[in-house]
């Protein structure tokens, strides 16, 4: 029983630890935001990327 003990108050120690780094990383949770826009810049680059690479693998 006091070996389970020491585990616990070591695995609570550790979880100290890690909440402490996230919360200096300021992980509080919330996701980012992309705007319509910027998701259709996105997906435009990426359709011109394919094409390009399609392109390429015709020639080979």
């Amino acid at each position: 029983m006091k070996q389970l003990q020491r585990e616990r108050a070591r695995l609570a120690a550790q979880l100290s630890h890690i909440e402490q780094a996230l919360s200096a990383l300021g992980a509080d949770g919330s996701a980012r935001k992309i705007s319509p826009a910027a998701r259709r810049r996105i997906a435009a680059a990426q359709k011109l990327r394919w094409a390009k690479w399609r392109k390429a693998q015709k020639k080979r």
